[in-house]
């Protein structure tokens, strides 16, 4: 087992001084977000956090906000509470999101208890909704925490999730007074075991079918093609993961396609789209397909409703005939043991 530097000690402090907490390494997984419930209030908060944030939507705030408030903040809570309502863990009370995000952090703690005892505390937040990253950030700090790994949990960088995300983290260290050392991991899209795990998922998948799948769709969140021409990495780190995907398994361009989901508003994003081109699929005689979502590091509404629901039925309403949908990694063995190694690669130089 790994030991941790020593902890520091303030020499010659006063009776009076105030009792501080030091030298442990947190580790802050980072996902997305989750509405409270799918009830018209809890819907209308999550989304306002989510749709003001001006990396997701980057138009003007004079145009935007107006068309936000009085018009679709009125309606989208409503689909979108009924969308989250048929994946809702009626049983936890929580979104499936927040269930697997819970079991992953409880692996990686078991992980890195396993590797570095109890110097490292592993905690999860999320970007909009709660847990909120800043309170997730000063519980790590109240717990002597004088160093935070954050970990966002998005395969490829794209400006609208890796990115926010980091913005968040940082805007959280703001008014603390002892700020501590903070690192950000980078993506992991390539990362040998993460490319291993998406193997090993679709290799389980396809040994339970009876007929093999004549096509294998890798389907990644869309984001508008505008920010691939300004810079932003996120298109070309899908595309290398599908290749990587495809080598690993040793297949052909004709058994894989990369194609993008979740386009919102009128402005063209990245293609094909994922809807679209199912549908294709099935019109050129493809009739039996399976949808995997690399992009995403754990099931939520838009893998559990959007694939395997709306994507689905543009399948089959096109003639196909065999939709497989292949759950995200969440907290597979492998996926888990990718994580934990990506971790332990970024603590070097504060773990030794």
């Amino acid at each position: 087992m790994m030991q941790a530097s020593p902890a520091p000690v303030l020499e010659h402090a006063p009776a009076d001084h105030p009792r501080v907490k030091m030298g442990k390494v947190g580790v802050l997984l980072a996902n997305l977000g989750t509405p409270d419930n799918y009830d018209y209030w809890s819907m209308r908060r999550y989304l306002n956090e989510f749709l003001s944030d001006k990396r997701v939507i980057d138009y003007s705030p004079w145009i935007w906000q107006p068309l936000l408030q009085l018009i679709i903040l009125t309606k989208r809570p409503f689909s979108s509470g009924a969308a989250y309502k048929s994946i809702w863990n009626e049983e936890a009370g929580e979104s499936p999101l927040m269930t697997i995000t819970k079991d992953q952090t409880a692996k990686m703690t078991a992980l890195m208890k396993e590797r570095y005892g109890d110097d490292v505390v592993v905690d999860f937040c999320m970007r909009y909704g709660n847990p909120s990253t800043k309170s997730k950030v000063d519980e790590l700090v109240a717990q002597g925490c004088t160093k935070i790994l954050f970990f966002p949990l998005y395969p490829q960088y794209a400006g609208a999730t890796s990115a926010t995300a980091c913005d968040q983290f940082f805007r959280s260290l703001e008014n603390i007074k002892w700020q501590p050392q903070v690192r950000t991991v980078e993506p992991y899209y390539e990362h040998p075991l993460y490319v291993e795990a998406l193997a090993q998922s679709i290799e389980r998948a396809y040994g339970k079918l009876e007929k093999r799948p004549d096509v294998l769709v890798c389907s990644y969140h869309g984001v508008p093609k505008r920010y691939l021409m300004e810079g932003d990495p996120y298109h070309c780190q899908c595309q290398k993961t599908t290749r990587l995907l495809k080598e690993r398994l040793g297949w052909s361009d004709t058994d894989i396609v990369t194609t993008f989901q979740s386009r919102f508003g009128p402005e063209e994003w990245l293609k094909p789209y994922t809807v679209e081109e199912v549908a294709n699929l099935a019109e050129q005689g493809k009739k039996r397909i399976a949808v995997c979502a690399p992009a995403f590091s754990a099931d939520c509404i838009e893998t559990l409703e959007e694939i395997n629901e709306e994507i689905r039925e543009s399948f089959e309403e096109a003639g196909g005939e065999e939709f497989t949908y292949i759950p995200c990694l969440n907290d597979d063995d492998a996926h888990m043991r990718a994580l934990s190694t990506v971790v332990e690669e970024n603590l070097q130089g504060w773990i030794d």
